[in-house]
């Protein structure tokens, strides 16, 4: 049972430094830099050079990519694939069918989560994307 106590005062006391960071998501600049370097990233310009916000798709799949192979036990088979939809870009996401439920959740809270961080890393990039778990 957790104890009761008094609400989280504002300004409260900093992190330890032991806690560690949890990331940051990288803009479209530091993912070419990134890619410069040695990645191995898949070249979303190379399928059509004419569509604008090829690099913000390029940092949501990878935004993506990286969530679901930390959650996931085979993350070797972890796939994200595009499509247009209505409503914007949709990202498909494939994972293991043994790995559906990590993906998912209870309740579908991490499915959440991870829609609601691709939402946000669009929204930063100015890419309307949606994701869908696919099996």
């Amino acid at each position: 049972m957790v104890d009761e106590g008094s609400p989280a005062e504002p300004g409260g006391a900093e992190p330890a430094p032991g806690d560690g960071d949890l990331g940051e998501v990288l803009g479209p600049e530091a993912a070419e830099d990134a890619e410069a370097e040695g990645g191995d990233g898949e070249d979303l310009d190379s399928e059509d050079p004419g569509r604008e916000g090829a690099d913000g798709e390029r940092v949501l799949i990878e935004v993506l990519e990286y969530l679901a192979r930390n959650l996931v036990d085979n993350p070797d088979a972890v796939q994200v694939t595009t499509a247009q939809g209505e409503r914007g870009l949709v990202l498909q996401l494939h994972v293991d069918q043994e790995d559906m439920g990590k993906v998912i959740g209870r309740s579908g809270r991490t499915a959440r989560a991870l829609r609601t961080m691709v939402r946000a890393a669009g929204t930063r990039n100015g890419v309307s994307a949606f994701v869908e778990i696919v099996e």
